[in-house]
C-alpha cells in the first residue's frame, strides 16, 4: 500500500524582493512499513518535503497524496518527531505524554493506559512522574517518540531527531528508536544530515540535489539474512560501499 506519493511536486516561496524555487519535479513513493531516509546538501528542501507530507505546506505544482488521498490539511494519521523534544518542564512525563490526546479530545483514560504501557515497554516505566529536567537527553527523545505514539498515528516523520545529542548517545538512541518503530510496525520518513544514520536506519535512502531540490537517486539498503539493527549495520561488509556511493553523490553537489 502506498502511504506517501509525490507526483511532480514543485514548491516556491516568496519574499518581498524575490521568488525562490525550493523544490522542482519531486517524484517518489513510500510504501507501508518502510523506513526511508532523505539526505542532501543544506538548503535543498528536505524539511520542506516533511512540511508537505504533514499538510503544513502545499505544493506550488503537482500533488502530494497520503494514504491515496490528496493532502489538503494536517492529518492526525501523521506523527511528527522534531530534533528537540519540546517537553514542558513544569509537567511530569506522564502529563507531557497526554498533551496530544488532550488537544485532540481523545479519551484521556485510554491515552493514559497507552502512555503507561509504552513507558513500561520501552524502559521508562519508573519515570512517569519525573520532570523532563530529571532525564538525560536520550531519555527525553525516547519520551518524545512515545508522546507521538500515544495518539496512534499511522506513520511517523522524523526531522533530524538526534542532532542535538552527543555522538555516543546518538548511536545508542538511533538503535533504540529503530527498534521501537519496527516493533510498532510504523512507516517512517527520516530527514538527516548524518549519512551513516540514514544507511543504518533505512530500507531506502533518497538523495536530493542542491536547490531547487529534486530526487536525484535512490539507494535500496539491503543486507543478507535478517535485517540488522543500526548498530549492527555499521559492522556489515556492505556498509562502507553504500556510504561511499552515496557520499560521492552528495560531495558532487556541495
Amino acid at each position: 500500500m502506498k502511504v506517501i506519493e509525490f507526483k511532480e511536486v514543485s514548491f516556491r516561496y516568496f519574499s518581498p524582493s524575490k521568488e525562490t524555487e525550493a523544490l522542482k519535479n519531486v517524484h517518489f513513493q513510500v510504501t507501508e512499513g518502510e523506513m526511508v531516509s532523505i539526505v542532501g546538501p543544506s538548503g535543498c528542501g528536505k524539511s520542506t518535503l516533511l512540511s508537505l507530507i504533514s499538510g503544513m505546506a502545499f505544493p506550488s505544482q503537482g500533488e502530494v497524496k497520503l494514504f491515496n488521498n490528496k493532502v489538503k490539511e494536517p492529518s492526525h494519521r501523521v506523527g511528527y518527531m522534531l530534533q528537540h523534544d519540546h517537553l514542558f518542564p513544569w509537567r511530569d512525563i506522564l502529563s507531557n505524554l497526554l498533551l496530544g490526546a488532550q488537544i485532540r479530545k481523545m479519551d484521556v483514560n485510554e491515552a493514559k493506559k497507552r502512555a503507561l504501557y509504552l513507558l513500561e515497554k520501552y524502559g521508562l516505566g519508573d519515570f512517569a512522574h519525573f520532570t523532563p529536567g530529571q532525564l538525560s537527553g536520550g531519555m527525553k527523545q525516547r519520551v518524545a517518540l512515545i508522546r507521538t505514539l500515544v495518539v496512534q498515528p499511522d506513520m511517523l516523520i522524523l526531522d533530524e531527531p538526534f542532532s542535538a545529542l552527543d555522538y555516543q548517545t546518538r548511536l545508542r538512541l538511533s538503535d533504540e528508536i529503530w527498534h521501537i518503530i519496527r516493533d510498532q510496525k510504523k512507516t517512517a520518513v527520516i530527514v538527516t544530515h548524518d549519512l551513516s544514520e540514514a544507511i543504518a536506519m533505512s530500507d531506502r535512502v533518497l538523495v536530493m540535489s542542491k536547490r531547487p531540490g529534486t530526487i536525484k537517486s535512490e539507494h535500496l539498503i539491503h543486507f543478507a539474512g535478517k535485517r540488522p539493527s543500526p548498530l549492527q549495520v555499521r559492522q556489515q561488509s556492505d556498509y562502507q560501499e553504500y556510504f561511499n556511493d552515496i557520499w560521492k553523490e552528495l560531495d558532487g553537489d556541495e
